[in-house]
């Protein structure tokens, strides 16, 4: 027969141990969430604090191979695919930085202005002495920019045989907006300190003020770039046109807050950007990310490859039933999710990280050599298909061990590309194809410099000023053009110019024109 106190102590013993068992369920899962919040803080200081480059030192990128402590008996080594055991990567080579001169050597396209100094015994007595020589010192100089008034005058004409008959007066030269006192290099002028140099207006202003004694408030300057965003419309509307003239096309958004009327507070737009990797790139203004977006930026009847990233719109839009579009995906995303995962799991993010450098060196040597796409696939499918896949199996088999836990930097790394394969694995199939977003992206990064001196829009049209702008000093960027130069010249042409000459007034064909006129000038 039990004794009852024996009993009650089992009873009791029992209930511990199953408190205890919860209390070390709950220290476990506390432990776990501690872990991956300590992951997110530090990704989030390294994002405000830390260096933005993902380059990986080949020194450190060895150092991720090695243990921090002797390794126990389960892991003696990593694991590969299939069970093999995956030997640690080499340290790559690396070269040296080419030194810069630290003379400095004026540029021979810069005007000479000449000063003579003559020795005060030669200014008194010229006749006794003889020139033998001359020094010549030359220093960098700099005059400021001037304001200056363009008066116009029209003389008035009567015929002297008739002097009662009404007089004649040449026309005004036409202009972008009548009884304004802006002229196209005033103009050329805001926008070029806005959208390239990142000057807000109510800077500018005070800048005209305080260095020129000219008056220009923000309201009045912010007319004139919605004027001259009307005028630049139809110079933007070709740009998008030959974006999408070919069946390959870069996406990819940011985001800029806008100033909502009424509301007292910004609200959060995009600024969309498509890029023909090597010939033009265009912005456009939305005021949120949904797919539906996509419908209004891409043309209906475009049909080919899309290069995105691994956002949900791309998806939904490119699997619409009256769509022949084929999204293919950003190895730069991949990359970048492992190179945040690599302080959580240095050695397992390491070797991604390693294997996809393969890839970049790959893809610089054929820049290197301006292969041409037909050897690029070639070179790509030798050089580049059986990494990929090694790459792929590697991550199937961390996934099946579950060697990491789903909410982790590394995790969700393994879980993106894996997501992202099948797009992934289309640019070896085709030459033209890039291997990640990059291009488009170096596209944005200007405005992200802008927005950090203007904050946010002041409206949301403003916005779609913005873009039209953005698009035609970008086009300028490419061709090495002056944007000052040519919107000046484009805001004297565009009064009188029709609508079929608006190819003609393209960044692209102005700088063919401008280079025609140079080797005629030098002929």
């Amino acid at each position: 027969m039990t004794n009852p106190n024996v009993a009650e102590l089992l009873q009791q013993l029992a209930e511990r141990d199953a408190r205890l068992a919860s209390t070390e369920t709950r220290l476990a899962a506390a432990q776990q969430e501690i872990a991956l919040l300590r992951q997110k803080l530090d990704a989030l200081a390294r994002r405000l604090f830390g260096k933005k480059s993902e380059q990986l030192d080949p020194q450190q990128l060895q150092l991720l191979f090695q243990a921090r402590e002797a390794p126990g008996p389960a892991e003696g080594k990593e694991s590969g695919p299939q069970g093999s055991e995956v030997e640690p990567a080499r340290p790559l080579k690396t070269s040296p930085r080419r030194s810069r001169s630290r003379t400095l050597r004026l540029p021979e396209h810069l005007p000479v202005v000449e000063t003579v100094i003559v020795p005060e015994p030669v200014k008194a007595c010229p006749e006794a002495w003889r020139k033998i020589g001359e020094e010549i010192s030359d220093r960098l100089d700099y005059e400021p920019a001037r304001f200056f008034c363009l008066r116009t005058i029209r003389e008035k004409f009567v015929r002297r045989a008739e002097p009662e008959a009404a007089p004649i007066i040449a026309p005004l030269p036409a202009c972008l907006l009548e009884r304004s006192m802006v002229t196209p290099a005033v103009l050329a002028l805001i926008l070029v300190s806005k959208y390239c140099d990142h000057l807000p207006l109510y800077r500018q202003e005070s800048i005209y003020w305080t260095r020129h004694q000219v008056w220009l408030s923000r309201q009045l300057m912010a007319l004139w770039v919605g004027m001259a965003a009307q005028w630049l419309r139809l110079i933007y509307e070709h740009i998008r046109g030959e974006v999408f003239a070919s069946g390959y096309v870069q996406v990819d958004e940011t985001p800029i807050r806008y100033l909502e009327p009424g509301h007292g507070e910004t609200k959060k737009g995009y600024l969309w950007v498509c890029n023909r990797p090597g010939v033009e790139a265009f912005y456009s203004w939305q005021t949120s990310r949904a797919a539906a977006c996509l419908e209004k930026i891409i043309p209906a009847e475009f049909e080919g490859n899309l290069q995105c990233d691994g956002y949900a719109g791309y998806d939904a839009f490119a699997k619409s039933p009256a769509k022949k579009i084929e999204l293919i995906g950003c190895w730069a995303h991949v990359r970048r999710k492992f190179f945040e995962a690599k302080e959580q799991a240095p050695r397992q993010a390491g070797l991604i990280l390693h294997m996809m450098g393969n890839l970049y060196r790959c893809e610089e040597r054929l820049r290197e050599r301006r292969a041409s796409p037909k050897l690029r696939a070639l070179a790509r499918s030798l050089a580049c298909a059986q990494l990929i896949e090694r790459i792929h199996r590697t991550l199937l088999l961390w996934k099946k061990q579950n060697r990491f836990l789903p909410q982790s930097n590394m995790g969700k790394a393994i879980k993106y590309a894996l997501d992202e394969w099948t797009s992934l694995l289309l640019y070896l199939q085709d030459g033209r194809l890039e291997i990640d977003n990059n291009l488009v992206e170096n596209v944005i990064r200007p405005t992200a410099v802008g927005k950090k001196n203007w904050l946010f829009f002041g409206a949301a049209n403003a916005g779609e000023r913005s873009a039209i702008i953005y698009t035609i000093i970008e086009s300028c960027r490419r061709r090495g053009l002056d944007p000052f130069a040519y919107l000046r010249d484009i805001f004297t042409r565009l009064p009188t110019a029709t609508n079929w000459q608006i190819k003609d007034l393209t960044p692209a064909a102005w700088a063919k024109t401008n280079a025609a006129r140079k080797l005629h000038a030098a002929a």
